[in-house]
């Protein structure tokens, strides 16, 4: 199945650490089962309200297939005990087309 994977980093991140995350979870992904094929980030954008002190945050998508929730689990799992990670979200794609 197809996923979309989105995460918001912490805006004071210099880059190589933001890049060491980004490497990390798309290994936690990857060493979980999942194929991840496409991993950018989307903006930085400013929040309605706060999250955890901050005003703004670096959106970042993640495009992956997986053939269970092994991948997604762990993803989860670790996201929340990340201080770097503000916020986390995984949809499910469908490439259905319309008819």
């Amino acid at each position: 199945m197809a996923y979309e994977l989105t995460y918001i980093i912490r805006p004071d991140m210099d880059a190589d650490a933001k890049k060491a995350l980004v490497e990390r979870f798309d290994k936690i992904l990857a060493d979980n089962g999942a194929t991840v094929a496409e991993s950018k980030d989307w903006s930085s954008r400013r929040f309605a309200y706060e999250i955890a002190g901050y005003r703004e945050g670096t959106y970042h998508i993640v495009n992956f297939t997986a053939e269970d929730d092994a991948a997604i689990n762990e993803f989860d799992r670790l996201a929340k005990i990340s201080q770097d990670i503000l916020r986390h979200m995984v949809v499910k794609r469908d490439f259905a087309s319309a008819e």
